[in-house]
């Protein structure tokens, strides 16, 4: 299988992380954002939406959106529960990543560390640092119940690996996980199992680096 990327979306981190937690080999085709790759003929002709991860199977079949790509990939695997509750409870848990939780720490992240081009002042940046520590809060009282995972007590599901990125990377945007003891043991948990990969593989010291390497 393939994966099609860039070097810095939590998105695509997301399905590299499962990969190597459930020892997948993945080929990467690692495009730039900075070159505008992501606006190339060659790219929209393989994703329609215009966003990365794009995962290619052996077959030349083609799945977009992380979710999507997580459901496909821990299929068989412990990643995905096997009772109907868990499973749902697992999705609700995917859903609230992308309406709460992403939706605004994915931009205080982009506008503040990434392109810099806003100030923490700006009212829309404000804006997305509360819902931003909104989201975390729900996050924290979820885990301070005793919880070692999100969705499922006995072990990580792909709710955690979809929380885990923009959580991860969310003091960029100006977020202090200071504030969230749970949270940063669970994040310590996930990045404790074996098989975890750091955004740049090899290189942990980097998942909160702001540049886009050449390799």
């Amino acid at each position: 299988m393939r994966i099609i990327d860039t070097q810095r979306s939590g998105n695509c981190w997301k399905v590299r992380l499962l990969a190597s937690f459930v020892g997948i080999e993945l080929r990467r085709t690692t495009l730039s954002i900075d070159r505008g790759d992501l606006q190339s003929a060659g790219f929209t002709a393989i994703a329609p939406m215009k966003r990365v991860p794009v995962l290619e199977l052996d077959d030349g079949s083609l799945l977009s959106e992380s979710g999507a790509i997580l459901f496909y990939l821990a299929q068989g695997t412990p990643w995905w529960p096997q009772t109907p509750i868990a499973q749902a409870q697992t999705l609700a848990w995917m859903h609230f990543e992308q309406e709460q939780h992403m939706r605004p720490l994915a931009p205080l992240r982009l506008h503040l560390a990434l392109r810099k081009d806003i100030a923490p002042t700006d009212p829309r940046a404000r804006n997305w640092l509360q819902e931003g520590h909104d989201a975390l809060a729900i996050l924290e009282a979820h885990l301070a119940t005793g919880r070692q995972w999100v969705s499922t007590d006995a072990a990580p599901s792909i709710a955690d690996i979809a929380l885990y990125p923009y959580t991860r990377m969310s003091p960029m945007g100006g977020v202090d996980l200071g504030r969230y003891p749970q949270v940063q043991q669970w994040l310590a948990r996930i990045e404790g199992l074996p098989g975890y990969e750091p955004l740049f593989p090899g290189q942990p010291h980097l998942n909160l680096s702001t540049l886009e390497t050449s390799g």
